[in-house]
């Protein structure tokens, strides 16, 4: 398997433009990049443009959060239904900042897991902490976990500039795959840069990252994925 690299646009650009420029700009540098797979999670206001640029590139794309219905009477909600009909093939669940912002419970993420894997979008669940997985994973059939990916983000590392230590982020990797008894693909989140990516890949163990403000800034995430493309 490739490693996955996950941007994470967050609540940014704050209009079109930027985000196009951002977009083709990471575009035009990918191509020449070969044995990682890049996924672009933009804000939804821009997923059809951008998916729209996209037809002749091998960049993925993923949605930010998705509601647990199809349709309804849920005002500002976004279904995983109407991901996957604009070409999204991977969802971000449960990130650390929808669960303190929005107040999202492990209830909330383990219906959210569901519904998304119903609409074969693969779910990239973001945890803390150990006690996530049971909770946010219940019920889920066994054989979905081929197409689930576990990020892992210590909260202390989300958008603060200070990057878990290899041998914790490794530790961690070690103990979520002994908790799940099975294989799955395990992602680190958390200050990510293109000084610490390809050692998360090849000393911690990881395959793959979850760069959030990294990027948003053109030469830095190229350099990430270029050096984990190296690993």
């Amino acid at each position: 398997m490739k490693p996955l690299i996950v941007a994470n646009w967050k609540c940014n650009p704050t209009n079109l433009k930027e985000a196009k420029l951002l977009f083709d700009s990471v575009k035009k540098r990918v191509k020449s990049i070969r044995n990682v797979e890049v996924v672009i999670c933009p804000p939804f206001v821009y997923l059809s443009v951008l998916i729209s640029q996209n037809l002749s590139s091998a960049i993925s794309f993923g949605g930010q959060s998705c509601f647990w219905e199809e349709k309804g009477a849920f005002t500002g909600e976004v279904s995983p239904l109407m991901l996957k009909n604009l070409g999204v093939q991977y969802v971000i669940i449960g990130h650390s900042e929808r669960r303190k912002y929005q107040r999202e419970t492990d209830e909330m993420i383990n219906k959210k897991i569901k519904a998304a894997i119903t609409e074969r979008l693969k779910p990239i669940l973001c945890i803390d902490k150990l006690s996530q997985i049971e909770k946010d994973l219940k019920g889920v059939p066994l054989k979905e976990f081929k197409n689930l990916f576990i990020a892992y983000e210590p909260l202390f590392a989300v958008g603060s500039g200070r990057p878990c230590p290899q041998e914790k982020a490794e530790r961690m990797r070690i103990l979520i795959q002994k908790k799940l008894k099975r294989r799955v693909k395990i992602i680190y989140g958390g200050s990510v840069n293109s000084q610490n990516a390809q050692i998360y890949i090849e000393k911690a163990g990881f395959q793959g990252l979850l760069p959030g403000g990294a990027s948003l800034k053109v030469k830095e995430f190229i350099k990430i994925i270029r050096s984990v493309s190296q690993s």
